[in-house]
């Protein structure tokens, strides 16, 4: 069902002391001990783009990254497998900062309501390729020109949809940024509590943590993961919620359903 309210999950994960770091060699990646931090980066998008899939879409932002997927209204698996998905990466970071003996990363995977969207970028290099296409067909330019058009493609604006206004990444993120302060220190893969209804009988949490914005009317329930194995039992993966019991969570709104219907029909 398409709604114009999607109930998303985001995980946002973010390098820790990596400004600090740069701030040392005063953000000049000439300075000797400049090199280092650069090479983190580096690794740190390449793992990033290792994990990142047609269900675990990524944007990166310098030394912090999003995934994002909306969930199922039918099914927890979908949940499930975001969840999955972001541990792996969350450990693979984790695996790769502990070799080298660095500070590590905190990872918030949060859930949330989130407006539907249009992809303008995307829209622009449409009118862009069908130019060229139109021009080609007309004679006015060669394949070859045509060729060297197509790579020289850039769009002067671009924005990622499924990131606006979606307060599920509003959520991860500000949570994440809070640190020590919001109750959420260290380098650890805090996930929201909205995402479970009970026991998951394969995953193993930390404590429990109540976060609240200073002074924006946001709040939830963050625990760490400390473990989390493969599911292989024959059905739906327990204690999980779907997208729309997430919602109705969130809302308290056992109608919820309905009220989306309504929502798309006004």
């Amino acid at each position: 069902m398409r709604v114009p309210f999607p109930i998303a999950v985001v995980c946002w994960v973010d390098l820790l002391g990596y400004g600090s770091a740069m701030s040392a060699a005063a953000f000049n990646p000439l300075h000797p001990s400049a090199k280092a931090a650069i090479n983190r980066l580096r690794r740190f998008h390449r793992i990033v783009s290792e994990h990142s899939a047609r269900h675990f879409p990524t944007l990166v932002m310098n030394d912090g990254a999003a995934a994002y997927r909306d969930l199922s209204l039918r099914t927890n698996s979908v949940t499930h497998d975001f969840l999955s998905r972001a541990w792996a990466l969350n450990s693979a970071i984790m695996t790769a900062e502990n070799r080298t003996g660095d500070p590590g990363a905190r990872m918030v995977v949060a859930a949330g309501f989130r407006m539907l969207g249009r992809r303008a970028g995307f829209d622009e290099r449409g009118r862009q390729v069908r130019s060229i296409i139109e021009r080609l067909e007309e004679g006015e330019i060669s394949s070859g020109q045509a060729i060297a058009e197509g790579e020289r493609l850039r769009t002067t604006f671009d924005v990622v949809p499924q990131l606006q206004a979606n307060f599920a990444f509003t959520k991860a993120y500000l949570a994440e940024q809070s640190g020590t302060k919001g109750g959420l220190a260290g380098p650890h893969c805090f996930v929201d509590m909205a995402m479970f209804s009970g026991v998951v009988p394969f995953l193993t949490l930390g404590k429990i943590r109540a976060w609240k914005h200073p002074t924006l009317a946001i709040s939830a329930q963050f625990a760490p993961i400390t473990d989390l194995k493969d599911y292989r039992g024959a059905g739906p993966p327990p204690g999980i919620r779907s997208g729309l019991e997430v919602g109705i969570h969130l809302t308290d709104d056992p109608d919820l359903l309905a009220s989306l219907c309504n929502a798309t029909k006004s």
